[in-house]
């Protein structure tokens, strides 16, 4: 018997966005941008968050200067509730993610032999 692997993918997104943490983080994300403080204040973390991901794939180095600058922005963040929640259920969904790659991923693993 054949499997569609593109149907069952389309059938684990529908159950992702129906579940209650996919959920929750829609909820949530709601929130931080209806208040505009908490708006403008993850704005400027993703913002930041993005442009030191890309200098870090890129080769380049991160600065002193960049770190604390960053270190500030991540204290200022974790003390707007809604942003802290937001992070919590951004933490829960990546890892839910992550066991269900391990899933996907395990056939594979089986085949060629798990790094030991």
């Amino acid at each position: 018997m054949s499997v569609n692997l593109h149907d069952v993918a389309n059938d684990l997104e529908k159950a992702i966005r129906q579940s209650d943490d996919y959920t929750n983080l829609k909820n949530l994300y709601a929130a931080v941008n209806a208040d505009q403080g908490s708006k403008q204040l993850f704005e400027r973390f993703r913002t930041m968050q993005m442009e030191l991901q890309q200098k870090q794939m890129m080769g380049q180095e991160i600065t002193e200067e960049e770190v604390q600058q960053a270190q500030q922005t991540v204290a200022i963040v974790q003390q707007d509730q809604n942003i802290a929640k937001l992070m919590e259920a951004e933490q829960r969904m990546s890892m839910v993610i992550g066991e269900l790659n391990k899933i996907i991923m395990k056939p594979l693993e089986e085949l060629y032999g798990a790094a030991e």
